[in-house]
């Protein structure tokens, strides 16, 4: 009988690891292998518990640059390899990518890093981006494999010189789950319901598409906005002057999204960056049509013209044009959009082939 393999994984964040990568654990579970989690405690590490993991609360501050919490977090992982003594390390985003990466290479783990996005850090130039550069060569010289969602983040980090072409495996992002999204019917109410879905912040595109709200609603549109999520930064006081306004419907963070896609005409997110927009693929894999921006780990969700809509990132009259556009669209038109997309999921983004492919390359 072969010995049960350990496996580490690290994240920063347990609603993302459950919502996007439980197929892939579950999987690794059937297979006898022991999982252990490293993230910061939260309202899904019992649910990944419950699937049969073993939990280490690691606290990560996402989005802060502190050089003595960044050590404690290093010397964190050290003191987890230490005692867990992995087979394995899977990491998640950037700083367990970058010092869980680095404690892996001094402890001589076998490691494997994904690159889900790269943020604003990459689309700026200055110390901060070369800091960061330096860290991810410094961590991940050693890594088995590195995984990422979308090319343009690839092709970066190879003329970059960060790793070499044969350790690159590109994914189709974290694929979407076609059972749990399945096709749903369009709905046939009157107004149009335009929904986002994702953390309220400005680089999620959120000023643009609240501009572009206003200027629809000015021009006579009949149409809504339903947003869900958290809010990164501080935009409650625009939530509610819309929701007074009637054209905003404000729901917070919600578990399970379908019920708010089913009532959906459209999706929008005209995101800045992102390593693969996951919310576009489930509303597309429910018979959404998707605006999204005309960005790598957007556009990919999209058949142009097709089963949805491209704008351009950061410009407001540009996603005003294309909502103006979808909202011309007859019945017919849009219904045959959603079909598009649907069919565009199941070619390209089924998550039980993205999770086969994962596990291939991690052996």
């Amino acid at each position: 009988m072969s010995r049960v393999r350990k496996i580490l994984i690290m994240a920063n964040n347990d609603v993302g690891l459950y919502q996007f990568r439980s197929m892939l654990i579950k999987t690794l579970l059937e297979q006898g292998n022991e999982v252990y989690i490293s993230d910061p405690d939260g309202e899904c590490i019992p649910l990944l518990i419950k699937m049969g993991c073993k939990f280490i609360n690691t606290s990560i501050d996402r989005r802060g640059i502190n050089p003595k919490t960044d050590l404690k977090l290093f010397v964190h992982y050290m003191k987890i390899l230490n005692q867990v003594k992995p087979d394995q390390v899977i990491t998640y985003t950037i700083k367990p990518n970058i010092y869980g990466g680095l404690a892996c290479r001094l402890k001589r783990v076998p490691y494997a890093v994904n690159i889900t996005g790269l943020g604003t850090t990459f689309q700026n130039a200055g110390l901060l981006k070369k800091l960061v550069i330096f860290l991810y060569k410094l961590a991940d010289r050693k890594v088995k494999v590195m995984f990422f969602e979308n090319s343009a983040n690839m092709e970066m980090f190879q003329v970059l010189k960060i790793i070499s072409p044969e350790k690159c495996k590109l994914l189709s992002g974290a694929g979407v789950d076609l059972d749990h999204f399945r096709y749903m019917s369009y709905p046939v109410e009157e107004t149009t319901h335009f929904l986002f879905i994702g953390r309220v912040m400005k680089e999620k595109g959120i000023d643009e598409l609240f501009e572009a709200m206003e200027r629809l609603r000015s021009d006579g549109e009949n149409c809504v906005l339903d947003v869900l999520g958290d809010f990164e930064e501080h935009y409650e006081s625009q939530i509610q002057k819309y929701t007074e306004a009637g054209w905003l419907n404000y729901y917070g963070y919600q578990q399970d999204i379908r019920s708010y896609i089913e009532k959906a005409h459209c999706f929008v997110l005209p995101s800045w960056h992102e390593g693969m927009a996951n919310t576009n693929l489930e509303n597309a894999a429910c018979g959404r049509p998707v605006i999204t921006s005309n960005i790598p780990g957007c556009k990919e969700a999209v058949l142009e013209g097709k089963s949805g809509l491209l704008c351009e990132s950061q410009n407001t009259d540009s996603l005003y044009g294309v909502m103006k556009i979808f909202l011309t669209m007859p019945f017919k038109n849009r219904l045959a959009m959603g079909r598009a997309g649907r069919k565009h999921m199941e070619d390209m983004f089924d998550k039980r082939k993205v999770v086969l492919e994962t596990i291939k390359g991690l052996e």
